[in-house]
């Protein structure tokens, strides 16, 4: 199946690109005349490595999602991971912070019924891997990484925005570090009823919806060593 990257800007610099898979005639025929995806040039990380990784997630044919956001919060998230674990020579959930903390102290607002201070249901890790093909291809082999990145479950499924991080540093331990956050955000509206004709402001709308599984994705990293588990206790527990 095609996927189509495609670009728009909104206000507010929350989002700054757009993943959308387009399912057209001319997509089917394309992909009876080739095996290979297309994307147009958009794409979502902090360097040439990450966007490239960026494409793999996004045309995978086994993404279960239709569109993925590009958000430099998150691109900017995660550049500052990698660095921070090359900088300490490791791959790590818990640098400064759990996963869903980096978020919250970030500004973005995660949906009420994601994990609290000690949850990780954000953030994807990986370290000694050169190419984004190679990196890929390990976290597809790791359950937790490829349910989360792919969306095979009904809560990753919903979340949409991502942003991928690369750094390389030949005098650490694994050399290259890689780090991904796709989640969900609290949905935001105008408040457009304000008496005094200011500015509109952002509501920001708790989504109610909850799952019966919110799986937690813990300290699982995956290196060139081998995948590394690990669990923290899911929410509610």
């Amino acid at each position: 199946m095609e996927k189509l990257l495609s670009f728009t800007l909104k206000t507010k610099g929350r989002i700054s690109g757009l993943f959308r898979r387009k399912e057209t005639s001319l997509a089917i025929f394309a992909t009876l005349i080739s095996t290979s995806t297309f994307s147009n040039e958009t794409t979502c990380g902090n360097t040439e490595q990450a966007k490239a990784l960026s494409l793999l997630i996004a045309n995978d044919l086994r993404q279960q999602r239709k569109v993925l956001l590009c958000n430099p919060t998150l691109v900017a998230l995660a550049e500052d991971k990698a660095k921070d674990m090359a900088e300490r020579g490791l791959v790590s959930h818990f640098l400064g912070g759990s996963p869903n903390t980096r978020i919250r102290n970030a500004g973005l607002t995660l949906p009420e019924y994601y994990g609290d201070a000690m949850s990780n249901q954000v953030e994807a890790l990986a370290g000694g891997y050169i190419t984004a093909d190679d990196v890929w291809y390990a976290l597809k082999t790791s359950t937790s990484h490829r349910q989360h990145l792919l969306g095979e479950l009904p809560f990753y499924e919903e979340q949409d925005q991502i942003g991928i991080g690369f750094y390389k540093d030949y005098s650490t331990p694994h050399v290259e570090y890689w780090a991904i956050y796709l989640t969900k955000l609290a949905d935001e509206v105008d408040n457009r009823d304000d008496p005094h004709g200011s500015e509109p402001s952002t509501v920001l709308i708790k989504r109610k919806k909850k799952f019966e599984n919110v799986p937690d994705k813990g300290l699982g990293i995956v290196t060139e060593g081998g995948e590394i588990i690990l669990q923290t206790k899911k929410p509610g527990q």
